[in-house]
């Protein structure tokens, strides 16, 4: 396991909302959403047939994603927990990373509600995946949650 902690990369962000709990899960809670907050060039597709569907433990849900320009590749993840207006926490099944495992936090607060992402990832193929985490996949996974509070501010008007 030390050798896992070693290898792994863990993130946290947090971003405030000025809207209700209700209005705030609503829309997180719907994975068809995750278009919405996703910048354009990953080419993100949901290939699963979830519109309509709130998150439940044990969703399955599939994607293609474009990491980098001429990559393409599949991602599946279940939705493993869901606690009402609270959290939910989704891991991969397949795709790029060797280990991957996202907690979304939500916490009403006077005003709105207060978003926590926890992230715990690691990068396969070894050193090689370590080198590549260092150059390119843990810059990108910040450019994704940095388009991604632009996007929430957008969505919710503020």
């Amino acid at each position: 396991m030390d050798s896992f902690l070693k290898q792994h990369c863990s993130k946290e962000w947090q971003q405030f909302v000025p809207k209700s709990m209700e209005e705030v899960w609503a829309f997180f809670s719907r994975p068809e959403n995750l278009n919405a907050i996703t910048p354009e060039d990953l080419s993100f597709e949901i290939l699963s047939d979830i519109a309509g569907v709130p998150m439940y433990p044990g969703m399955i849900v599939q994607y293609r994603v474009s990491p980098f320009p001429g990559v393409a590749m599949n991602w599946v993840t279940e939705i493993t927990h869901v606690a009402d207006h609270a959290y939910f926490i989704d891991e991969q099944r397949f795709g790029p990373y060797a280990f991957w495992h996202h907690q979304h936090h939500f916490k009403a607060v006077e005003g709105g509600v207060l978003m926590t992402d926890l992230l715990h990832y690691k990068v396969p193929y070894g050193p090689i995946g370590l080198l590549a985490d260092k150059l390119l996949v843990d810059k990108r996974i910040e450019e994704i949650f940095e388009y991604r509070v632009k996007a929430v501010e957008r969505i919710f008007g503020f």
